[in-house]
């Protein structure tokens, strides 16, 4: 089987990433039911991180334990990507050791040089420019509330013609939400203060169809099934934040956009939050907030995305 990486939500396709979703459901429910399932038994993930995290180390560890493999867990100190070494060579050797690589970093050329050079597949846990993972989870969680068949499975079918608003930052999950947008067939309401746009080079969209600009979030959220948010200063851009704090300012998810949105609009966010700042406690704390099934839906998106990554279709 060749080599199939994940560095940004491009990478798959529609086709794909409905396997994706049947899959993680599936996997889900063996989950709840304390079946074991370890159809990964003898491999190894190795987990760089230069970015740290909470959510993407533990997804990612529990999830490939639950699949009856193992870890090797590496900080910034301990593989130091492009400083004690090329990383070029780091992911020679690396992945002659391991089945499987995932890099939390900052530059998205980091993870590209990497996976150049590497024999196993190598997973984008998030960088400066893409967060594919979180999306292939939110994007489960918005079928799992709200896109069940009839057959009992998530259909993406469900997703054409419905509307995610992303109201702040035009970072890495932006860009992600777009790509998707252009996949899968959904549309992507976009507001941002002036200055934090998306780069539409670094998003790769192909064409404006899939997603409509809106200088005002409230507009942007009118109508939507989805909205969802992320915090105005992203790891990295810290020197930034009093700035921030006052561009950001009417970027704020609060009740009333939830009001302009659908009746039954669901509302997401990748955390960390920050109540009072992107989201209103009593959106991120209320009935349309589904936050942390997301949030444990990382583990189970990521644990289909690994199966099909080392085993195919199976």
């Amino acid at each position: 089987m060749a080599i199939k990486h994940y560095l940004q939500f491009s990478d798959l396709t529609a086709a794909e990433y409905a396997w994706l979703f049947e899959r993680a459901y599936i996997i889900k429910k063996k989950f709840k039911g304390y079946e074991k399932y370890h159809p990964l038994a003898d491999r190894t993930l190795a987990m760089i991180f230069e970015k740290a995290s909470t959510r993407t180390r533990v997804s990612f560890e529990a999830g490939m334990y639950q699949l009856g493999g193992s870890v090797v867990h590496l900080t910034t100190g301990d593989s130091q990507l492009g400083r004690a070494e090329p990383i070029e060579d780091s992911a020679k050797v690396i992945s002659r050791m391991v089945d499987l690589v995932m890099i939390r970093t900052y530059g998205q050329d980091k993870i590209e040089r990497f996976a150049e050079h590497s024999r196993v597949p190598v997973i984008n846990g998030l960088t400066n420019e893409f967060h594919p993972c979180q999306i292939l989870a939110d994007i489960f969680t918005f079928l799992e509330h709200r896109g069940i068949n009839a057959q009992g499975k998530p259909d993406p079918a469900y997703l054409k013609g419905k509307t995610v608003a992303w109201v702040g930052d035009g970072n890495n999950m932006a860009n992600t939400w777009l790509q998707a947008s252009e996949i899968l067939g959904f549309k992507v309401h976009l507001s941002t203060p002036g200055g934090y746009e998306v780069d539409q080079s670094i998003a790769g969209i192909r064409s404006a169809d899939s997603y409509k600009v809106f200088k005002d979030p409230m507009e942007a959220c009118a109508g939507a099934d989805l909205v969802t948010t992320d915090v105005w200063t992203s790891m990295g851009y810290e020197a930034e934040n009093e700035a921030r704090k006052k561009a950001f300012a009417d970027w704020c998810v609060d009740s009333e956009m939830m009001r302009a949105a659908k009746p039954d609009a669901l509302f997401m966010h990748c955390l960390p939050a920050h109540r009072g700042e992107e989201v209103q406690a009593e959106v991120i704390d209320g009935p349309q907030s589904v936050v942390w099934d997301e949030a444990e839906n990382r583990m189970h998106a990521q644990k289909a995305l690994m199966e099909y990554l080392l085993l195919g279709k199976v």
